[in-house]
């Protein structure tokens, strides 16, 4: 049981799912910077939305801590680089308010063409100003998509259903691909250029910040209106006001602001601003999927499983072709450290087949975690893991091949001067130790299994049965293969249990046996 420490509203299903797996969710909303730094110490969990920050000196205060779960998507206030350093994975909920953002945007899209909440406030103040709020059509106007990542597609495609010209600037997406989306690629100065409606989807980074500003709009039709339902500050908030008071654009809306809450700003006494208090994921079904996602990507972090939606983790997300493969991989790392004894100058991860055609850095990832696993009492996660690798000196190399000469797909740990290699076998996709040092065999993987040299001669088989019978010790899976062009022979063994000192004792002693290595997952 781990304690996760939730810090701000978060749907009570996803902690109740946290409660279920018998963890204990400690409830503290409004803490202060120094609160939480007061409190955070003995939380493996920290969950969050967009008003915690944190930071450096939180981090260094969370000395258990393992996972920071941010219920939504950006991470500006979170120290991401530092948490990785620390090896505290950070992960979110990418998907959970997609629709709400996209679908706030085109409220907000509509709202600035027909001057809604200008009209709707002269009305409720006894003034009917029907000629003063003249609108225009979305219907044949150009809509400049800033960022074509999952909420600009939807934008894009909600956009189209209102007939506009859809046109994009994101340096990441192919002509191809945008094709496909019905949309225009071209850079930006051209975008502001031709665009009456601009629309931003871009993270918040230091290349992004402030990307939208005079000079950028200097190049604008006076009649280019702009909407921000990603991350304040991306559009330089000044720089729009001066904009829109000298008539260099017509109007904006925006959701989001440089520093939130917000509640002086020179925007707001402009006629031609629409804005709202960072509504773009205030539904109640993103806050529900926000909830349940992040309460299972924590369950997942502090079970050392395999996490969709972690940020620092460099590796891509495990496709369903990949993902069957990490728990051999995390096995592999540890039945090889065994092998191998001290960490090896270099270590190669060799993925062979058809599995070598995907990114299979996450690959690489579970055996240095299956690697340091089984070596230190720390907690090793795919975060933390490339960082042990180097304290140690270990260099890690990826081998890629498209071809296998034996399976349909190959993992292969090696370095030091051995190797094991291992696949996953018929119609259930089982776990098979295929080859250790070049020999072959065909045994499913066990948590302690044994590596017998001997003479290849009648009776040492017979030996060793007698020894681990007499030992208590039953086997459950076993392999014999000869080694090439000597007379030894190679058992690799998978008892029940693990063998104690004094059974392996005696069959190091005993006649015929000439090396005797345990391997433990």
């Amino acid at each position: 049981m781990a304690r996760i420490l939730v810090t701000e509203e978060i749907a009570e299903g996803g902690l109740d799912r946290l409660r279920s797996a018998g963890h204990e969710v400690d409830v503290q909303l409004g803490l202060s910077p120094e609160e939480l730094i007061a409190t955070i110490p003995g939380a493996a969990a920290l969950i969050i939305r967009s008003a915690t920050q944190v930071t450096a000196e939180v981090l260094a205060a969370g000395t258990d801590l393992m996972v920071v779960g941010r219920a939504g998507i950006g991470l500006d206030n979170v120290d991401v680089a530092r948490a990785t350093v620390q090896g505290v994975m950070v992960v979110n909920a990418p998907q959970s308010n997609i629709v709400s953002a996209a679908e706030h945007t085109m409220a907000l899209l509509l709202a600035s063409a027909r001057n809604v909440a200008q009209s709707h406030a002269a009305l409720v103040d006894g003034r009917w100003e029907r000629s003063k709020w003249e609108g225009v059509e979305l219907f044949e106007k150009t809509l400049g998509v800033v960022g074509l990542g999952r909420i600009g597609k939807l934008v894009a495609d909600r956009a189209k259903a209102f007939g506009m010209r859809l046109v994009a600037y994101d340096p990441f997406v192919s002509d191809e691909r945008a094709r496909q989306m019905g949309v225009e690629l071209m850079e930006l100065d051209q975008l502001v250029a031709e665009a009456d409606f601009l629309t931003v989807h871009l993270p918040k980074t230091p290349e992004t910040l402030g990307i939208i500003n005079r000079d950028l709009l200097l190049k604008a039709k006076p009649s280019l209106r702009i909407v921000n339902v990603a991350r304040g500050g991306i559009v330089h908030e000044q720089d729009l006001a001066d904009c829109l008071n000298d008539g260099i654009v017509a109007g904006a809306a925006l959701d989001v602001f440089s520093t939130e809450p917000m509640t002086e700003s020179p925007l707001f006494s402009i006629p031609s601003v629409v804005v709202t208090p960072h509504l773009g994921a205030s539904t109640r079904e993103a806050q529900d999927k926000a909830g349940d996602t992040i309460a299972s990507m924590v369950e997942l972090a502090l079970a050392g499983d395999f996490v969709p939606f972690a940020v620092n983790v460099n590796a891509a997300e495990a496709n369903e072709t990949i993902r069957p493969y990490l728990p051999l991989a995390e096995r592999l790392g540890s039945l090889f450290q065994s092998l191998v004894g001290a960490a090896p100058d270099v270590l190669e991860v060799c993925v062979e087949g058809d599995i070598a055609g995907y990114d299979t850095r996450i690959l690489e990832l579970a055996v240095l975690k299956g690697f340091f696993g089984s070596i230190t009492e720390d907690p090793v996660s795919y975060v933390n893991a490339p960082q042990m690798a180097k304290d140690a000196g270990l260099e890690v190399r990826e081998v890629n091949s498209a071809t296998s000469p034996d399976y349909v797909n190959l993992l292969t740990v090696r370095g030091g001067g051995h190797s094991i290699a291992a696949t996953l076998a018929g119609p259930k996709a089982e776990q098979r130790i295929v080859n250790i040092d070049g020999v072959p065999f065909d045994v499913p993987p066990a948590d302690h299994m044994v590596v017998i040299t001997n003479d290849d001669r009648p009776g040492v088989i017979g030996i060793m049965g007698t020894l681990l019978g007499d030992a208590g010790v039953n086997i459950a899976d076993m392999a014999v293969s000869r080694v090439p062009e000597t007379e030894n022979a190679v058992m690799l063994i998978a008892p029940t249990a693990r063998i104690d000192d004094s059974a392996l004792a005696a069959l190091r002693a005993a006649p015929g046996m000439i090396e005797v290595v345990t391997l433990d997952a």
